[in-house]
């Protein structure tokens, strides 16, 4: 609280708040918001708090803008102490929450996208302090005249109340002041009304309040729901096209790719996540497996973007027109999901900005440009960008391109190794793209150091790819999980199970048992996850031993497959992920990160969690094995609290895969394996304390 004489009470850990207000925290549309703080003041009068709840003051289209988004190199810039001037209040009284002294806690909701702020006031409670006093001072015997200056203190706290109340309430209040300073009237009928608790409802309706202090402003962007909460599925288009006569792959159209749209709507996908969809380079253009022959019909790398045929701004010839992209669009659409576009800021050696603009570019001391390097990996087929030599001209095209793409329907990007190009590029975009469209969501694959992958987070990007992919073990996820929820102010994780350059050791030698557990983790977990296409197929061979590249990778050829074949011989798991994001759709406790909570299970092999809405009224618990070779067996021993219950309560657990009951209670046997179900998927069923 250095700097703050002003502070008449103590007002501390004000929470959201992300790096010390440097950045808005960060929420959606309808989610429950903690917002706690530590309140107290000198002596023994009672203290209270409240949350002075905001909205945003700009009409939704022309949002009002963080204040870390309002510069392009200010992307550490502190959040404002004035006041928005927004048109809408909600005053949100707090209370104490019961886990350490002096902390208090309220739940708000935004009801609209834009940046939302917040003000606690803490304040001196008289009412509060006179009701304590005077339970006390009558439990120790006190008579009236002893308490004659209690009474009248009292009365004029009823006074004060009374001037803020309405109708009713405002006689109630008044008379109750009355029946104090009555001096005919015995000690207990004198104080009957002022201690009930409907005078006690009165006055807390609009509370007496003295020295009240105010906290800085904080603020909360809030975007979407589908910025929190989605199932993501990622296919290449161009490898929808089947065989021809002879066998060999035929490049697909997006007319072709959208006969697999109901498909992926079927199970239960939210997000269509597309590759580049740009021209691909012809120059040093890579063969099957990143080899350094391609042949006449090889189709190369989409992240090699540009060519003759045009840049960012252009789509490949083969898949259509900007009219069949539109079709696309418009199709994912009717079948109740949206379009992922990857974001790729890198170039094709015969990409239209290597002649236009050779400064965008780093040269080498003989004169030619460097292409992409990731020792041992070379990409010759693609040009980093320099982002310091023409910084203005660049960011403007860059510009230009995301808002030509947000025009074609697009309004979430998955954006390709933004932990290669400066931060304050990417705060200076996303800022930019939210001030018109703040529905368009970032998705960031950065896959790189902890510091950067939360900066990334903080400064404006929605979602994050994260490290799950590579966390297999109890003690791990467990620790991963608990960090991720620490950071959920700010930072929102999509897990991914696989991706094009990601194919795990787990699922190369776990077999079929390993995909359904590493699903069940994924979708159970993070309420945002997705999978690559051909996950549901148990695609699983590497390029080579110890490599997490897949042989014979798409990233370099058609590679069709026959998805309808396989799901009807029984050999797909699409039955199992529509089931999963079936359940994910049922269930709000599942659509949020916060409150995911772990619970000891006495085997290693075996991961319980659970995770809640915040009211409690949905609860899902979930056992999962981690062994695809063996059966698992453990007893748990539940957090009952954790759940809403007292430690000796019993409830009906209903499993959402199976649909078989138990009767569960803190412990609790569980036997799960290869050769049965890999998990408990349970929902809590118990009426007398509210679940469903």
């Amino acid at each position: 609280m250095a700097g703050r004489a002003d502070l008449r009470l103590g007002i501390a850990d004000v929470a959201p708040s992300v790096s010390c207000r440097s950045y808005s925290a960060r929420a959606v549309v309808g989610e429950w918001i903690p917002i706690t703080a530590t309140v107290f003041g000198e002596g023994h009068d009672l203290v209270a708090a409240t949350v002075v709840w905001t909205a945003p003051k700009t009409a939704v289209g022309k949002p009002h803008i963080p204040a870390q988004g309002r510069g392009l190199v200010s992307y550490g810039a502190g959040g404002t102490d004035k006041n928005p001037g927004a048109s809408r209040r909600q005053t949100v009284r707090m209370q104490p929450d019961g886990a350490e002294p002096d902390r208090w806690t309220c739940l708000v909701t935004p009801d609209t996208e834009g940046l939302w702020s917040f003000v606690v006031e803490a304040w001196r409670d008289p009412w509060g302090t006179w009701r304590h006093a005077v339970h006390a001072k009558l439990d120790a015997g006190q008579e009236a005249a002893e308490l004659a200056n209690d009474l009248e203190t009292g009365a004029r706290i009823l006074d004060r109340a009374a001037g803020s109340a309405n109708g009713p309430g405002r006689r109630t209040l008044r008379d109750t002041a009355s029946q104090l300073r009555d001096d005919a009237a015995d000690l207990t009928a004198r104080v009957t009304s002022a201690l009930s608790t409907a005078v006690d409802e009165l006055v807390q309706a609009t509370p007496v309040r003295e020295l009240v202090t105010r906290s800085p402003r904080h603020e909360i962007w809030v975007d979407r729901q589908r910025a929190l909460y989605g199932s993501w599925y990622e296919f290449f288009p161009r490898s929808e096209g089947g065989l021809d006569s002879d066998g060999r792959p035929v490049h697909a159209t997006f007319a072709d790719a959208a006969k697999r749209l109901p498909a992926i709507a079927d199970m239960a996908f939210d997000v269509v996540y597309l590759p580049p969809i740009h021209p691909i380079g012809e120059v040093n253009r890579k063969g099957p497996n990143n080899t350094l022959d391609p042949g006449p019909d090889d189709v190369g790398s989409p992240w090699a973007i540009g060519s003759k045929h045009g840049g960012h701004d252009a789509i490949h010839p083969e898949l259509g027109t900007e009219q069949d992209f539109a079709d696309f669009v418009a199709r994912t659409r009717e079948l109740g999901m949206e379009v992922a576009l990857d974001l790729a800021l890198q170039c094709a050696p015969d990409h239209p900005w290597v002649t236009e603009h050779p400064e965008w570019f780093t040269a080498k001391p003989d004169g030619t440009i460097a292409y992409a390097e990731n020792p041992p990996k070379k990409y010759q087929d693609i040009y980093p960008l320099n982002f310091d030599n023409d910084p203005a001209g660049l960011y403007a095209e860059i510009l230009r391109v995301v808002k030509l793409w947000v025009d074609r329907g697009v309004r979430i990007f998955r954006v390709d190794n933004p932990h290669t190009k400066p931060l304050n590029f990417w705060h200076w975009l996303i800022w930019e793209i939210k001030k018109t469209d703040p529905d368009v969501l970032f998705l960031s694959e950065a896959f790189t150091r902890p510091a950067m992958m939360h900066t990334l987070a903080k400064l404006g990007f929605t979602q994050s790819y994260t490290y799950f992919t590579w966390r297999t073990g109890k003690s791990e996820l467990e620790d991963y999980g608990r960090e991720l929820a620490r950071a959920a102010d700010y930072m929102r994780p999509n897990f991914f199970v696989n991706t094009q350059d990601i194919l795990h050791a787990s699922l190369q030698v776990g077999g079929p048992v390993m995909f359904k557990i590493r699903a069940v983790l994924a979708s159970m977990m993070a309420p945002s996850w997705g999978v690559y296409s051909g996950y549901e197929l148990f695609e699983h061979r590497p390029l080579r031993p110890g490599s997490e590249e897949y042989l014979d990778s798409e990233k370099y050829q058609l590679r069709p497959r026959d998805y309808a074949a396989a799901e009807a011989a029984g050999q797909s798991l699409a039955p199992f992920l529509r089931r999963l994001n079936e359940i994910r759709r049922a269930h709000p406790a599942l659509q949020q990160l916060r409150t995911v909570h772990f619970h000891a299970v006495e085997n290693s092999n075996l991961l319980c969690f659970s995770k809640t809405d915040l009211s409690n009224s949905d609860v899902v618990l979930v056992v999962c094995s981690l062994d695809p070779h063996s059966a698992q067996i453990g007893t748990t021993a539940l957090d009952l609290p954790a759940l809403g219950l007292n430690w000796t309560d019993r409830f009906t657990a209903v499993d959402e895969l199976t649909g078989a009951e138990f009767d569960w209670g803190q412990y609790n046997y569980v036997e799960l394996g290869p050769h049965r179900e890999v998990a408990h998927i349970l929902r809590l069923r118990r009426p007398q304390i509210g679940f469903a």
